[in-house]
């Protein structure tokens, strides 16, 4: 069953390109195929720089649209269940079936809240219980 994790910014101000980063280098560790589904192109390339400087200790081997790094950034859902999906979309996803791993992530800002909320509820009625990490 695909389990989904939602990341609530409760006191930060960090932006979720930044704690993607962070977080994607952590599970990273455990798991070699990450999938950063972004349909916003402007997005896309903010995470792709964000990922070369984010750490100037390591480096995460990513591209946009090229499936074969640790981290795919792309406006396309993954072609396999094998990878961990970070949801960057306003909407939940459907196929929830086809991931092993969804990851939300939720700004400290009321608009990010309400999309979160959204979410969250979508997800529900799907009959998915979703796990969320206040921080």
């Amino acid at each position: 069953m695909t389990q989904i994790s939602f990341y609530l910014f409760e006191k930060s101000a960090e932006r979720q390109v930044e704690s993607a980063c962070r977080l994607c280098r952590k599970i990273l560790n455990q798991h070699p195929h990450i999938w950063w589904y972004c349909p916003d192109l402007a997005l896309q390339t903010e995470l792709d720089e964000k990922l070369w400087t984010f750490d100037s200790l390591s480096f995460i081997p990513h591209g946009i649209h090229q499936p074969n790094n640790a981290v795919c950034i792309s406006e396309q859902l993954p072609p396999s269940n094998d990878w961990i999906v970070f949801n960057f979309n306003n909407h939940a996803l459907e196929l929830t079936q086809d991931f092993r791993h969804i990851i939300e992530i939720i700004e400290n800002n009321e608009t990010a809240k309400q999309i979160g909320r959204e979410k969250f509820k979508q997800y529900r009625r799907l009959g998915i219980e979703a796990r969320t990490f206040k921080l």
